[in-house]
């Protein structure tokens, strides 16, 4: 119980801030912010809640978990000062979601598994969107503006809900073989057009592999990426200590220590 009352205490004292740096009185910068602008913001801050959580540090997760709810809270109270809503309206809005789609936790839905949670989920939100045309209906709730991996396997993450999809992951290979074949093709044209579409075709199959392994395509590239830089300071870091610079290094240099790089294991 105390722990419940020291959060809504200091819940209530930034609220309080963001009031105070939004007045008269506040701060010019912060007055000036319009919504598209900390929009962006929050995608800044959920990315780095996301390394927070690769890392596995607890007090950078702390951190920024406080700055994403920052922009959360600076959002809410840019719209209860133009009266389209306030914070307690969200925090009613998605309380009555969240138990509108957990029907077997609040209601009389019986579940055996957690693909029966998913397509009761999918079933519910195309209900709730059932004003709109099937079209928007399907794929209105993912975001046009997320990351083209991630939104691309949230959108066959939904169609295969629906049946459309490879029935076992054999059929997935073999599309992707196909597509490489393809892809072969198009650079053997020249059309850089062609080369594009194939390209993207293999970058959609690759999603849908992932999808089908359970495995998030997004966070999977994001950690080849950051394996990547750390083999690669330890390539720059290592011809640093023997004094030749990246420029003057050879590929030959470069491999050597990229192997060496690998077989410490560098991840």
């Amino acid at each position: 119980m105390t722990e419940s009352i020291d959060a809504q205490k200091e819940l209530q004292e930034l609220i309080a801030l963001i009031k105070k740096l939004r007045s008269p009185a506040g701060c010019p910068w912060d007055r000036k912010q319009k919504p598209q602008d900390i929009g962006k913001y929050v995608l800044d801050e959920a990315y780095e809640v996301t390394d927070a959580l690769e890392t596995k540090d607890p007090q950078a997760l702390k951190e920024e978990l406080g700055d994403l709810l920052f922009q959360i809270l600076f959002l809410a109270e840019m719209a209860a000062e133009l009266n389209q809503f306030s914070l307690a309206d969200v925090i009613a809005g998605i309380k009555e979601k969240m138990i509108r789609r957990h029907p077997h936790v609040f209601g009389d839905v019986t579940v055996t598994s957690v693909q029966e949670v998913k397509e009761n989920w999918q079933e519910i939100k195309k209900k709730e969107r059932g004003h709109k045309s099937n079209e928007d209906s399907l794929f209105a709730s993912i975001p046009r503006t997320l990351p083209a991996l991630k939104r691309a396997q949230k959108i066959t993450s939904v169609a295969s809900t629906y049946g459309f999809d490879w029935p076992k992951i054999a059929d997935v290979r073999g599309k992707l073989k196909e597509e490489l074949q393809e892809f072969d093709d198009a650079v053997k044209s020249g059309s850089n057009s062609k080369i594009e579409e194939e390209l993207g075709d293999i970058f959609f199959t690759l999603v849908n592999l992932s999808r089908f392994l359970s495995v998030d395509a997004e966070t999977t590239l994001s950690k080849t990426t950051g394996k990547f830089l750390r083999r690669f300071s330890y390539l720059t870091e290592q011809l640093s200590a023997h004094g030749i610079s990246i420029k003057e290094a050879t590929m030959a240099q470069m491999d050597a220590l990229w192997d060496e790089a690998k077989s410490k294991d560098i991840k």
